[in-house]
């Protein structure tokens, strides 16, 4: 047990048993001698619905690595926009009412949000915040509204320019933005009303998962390592924003050409798409593997060439970082990008693997082709670079310990007030 030990509130609408990179920094500051709440809802992302596991024994999720976790109900998400809606404002109005209600008695040092889409999570936050009169953290992970115009789900002006006002009033009224990537500082500010002061406005990378960052060989019970072929693994979330339909076209260009097998990890809401395409049009270099745990991904990642990350184009995802672009440089795998902005100059930067334009079908096809005919060797030389780029740049230690000093200084700030 350390001295001087933390309690510290996590707000959440996505926790374990969700595959969520929240759930290693709860997970660090717990066995760091820290006392740990998460307030979250109930896992249903990203197939829609509530798990299984969790519907027929709720009370096996109510503690992770010793951190307690209090749920509240919300509305799935489904597979449509509408309940997609509701799932995101049922989860701010239950955690801020019920979530309130349930926390009542609790005192924090800090509270923290993991600010993923939806940034209505935050609003629970700043209330209980205000109640604890302790520092609030948000951790902006991404741009609201920007992020909800890009993908499509709002394209009313009225409706975003309402959101933006949500956006505004959790800016202001938060003690620290955090930032995922340095691309998001000027979007930021200009939804606070006043002037935000340099301590305020953070940068505050993503990290990978530890899964990652094993060091003895790993083998796959889902993917046999297969040196006749040049295997791409992509892993995470299958939405409309990774262009799968520009992936299946590179693959189907490359089908007769050059023996390639590209292999999808994950669920969402393109998952049905996917599957019919790759019937349609009879793409046997393609496998979909479904939905597996954090902790099997390492094991596939190892019988990977090369791994992919995607993202249509347009400015708000130009300046995200993907997580899984960390987890991919600590798996010191080649890197292949379709993809602009912040993650194109990461990838280009460390030398870790190629990228080219969001979109660029020919792009893509270019540079598999360019990796897959590399030597063996070449390869690992840019897998070791990617992961020399990552320890430098996002090492999770490094960043448990900033964030920890950011909690102290913040509540000791408080208190001397």
């Amino acid at each position: 047990m350390i001295e001087n030990k933390l309690k510290i509130l996590i707000v959440t609408q996505y926790f374990w048993p969700e595959n969520m990179r929240i759930n290693d920094l709860v997970r660090a500051f717990s066995e760091n001698g820290h006392e740990v709440i998460v307030l979250t809802g109930w896992p249903n992302y990203p197939e829609g619905s509530v798990y299984s596991e969790f519907s027929a024994s709720p009370e096996r999720f109510k503690n992770y690595f010793g951190a307690r976790i209090v749920r509240v109900p919300l509305v799935s998400r489904g597979k449509r926009s509408v309940s997609l809606i509701l799932n995101y404002v049922s989860f701010f109005l239950s955690a801020s009412t019920l979530g309130v209600f349930k926390l009542r008695s609790e005192k924090f040092d800090a509270v923290f949000v993991y600010a993923v889409s939806p940034i209505m999570a935050a609003i629970p936050a700043v209330v209980l915040g205000r109640i604890k009169k302790v520092p609030v953290f948000v951790w902006v992970l991404d741009l609201w509204p920007e992020t909800l115009r890009a993908v499509g789900v709002l394209r009313q002006p009225a409706l975003l320019a309402l959101v933006g006002r949500v956006v505004s009033a959790i800016y202001n009224r938060a003690d620290y933005l955090l930032l995922q990537s340095k691309g998001f500082a000027d979007n930021v500010k200009q939804y606070c009303t006043k002037e935000i002061s340099p301590e305020r406005l953070i940068y505050f990378p993503s990290w990978a998962e530890d899964d990652f960052s094993a060091s003895t060989p790993l083998t796959s019970n889902l993917l046999q390592r297969d040196d006749s072929v040049f295997t791409i693994v992509f892993a995470g979330n299958l939405g409309e924003a990774q262009d799968f339909p520009a992936i299946l076209d590179a693959a189907e260009a490359l089908k007769n050409k050059v023996a390639v097998r590209w292999v999808i990890v994950g669920d969402g809401r393109m998952s049905k798409w996917l599957h019919e395409q790759v019937t349609t049009r009879n793409l046997s270099n393609v496998l979909l593997l479904g939905r597996h745990p954090l902790s099997e991904m390492p094991g596939v990642f190892a019988c990977a060439d090369a791994l992919l990350v995607s993202l249509k184009t347009n400015d708000v995802f130009e300046k995200t970082i993907p997580g899984k672009v960390q987890a991919y440089m600590a798996s010191s795998k080649p890197i292949l990008g379709m993809i602009n902005g912040e993650a194109a100059r990461v990838i280009e930067e460390s030398g870790g693997g190629f990228s080219c334009p969001s979109g660029d079908i020919q792009g893509l096809v270019r540079i598999t082709l360019e990796l897959a005919t590399t030597s063996p060797a070449q390869r690992e030389t840019m897998g070791r670079a990617g992961r020399s780029y990552y320890l430098s740049h996002f090492s999770k230690p490094a960043l448990m310990e900033r964030l920890e000093e950011l909690f102290r200084v913040a509540t000791l700030r408080r208190t001397t007030q």
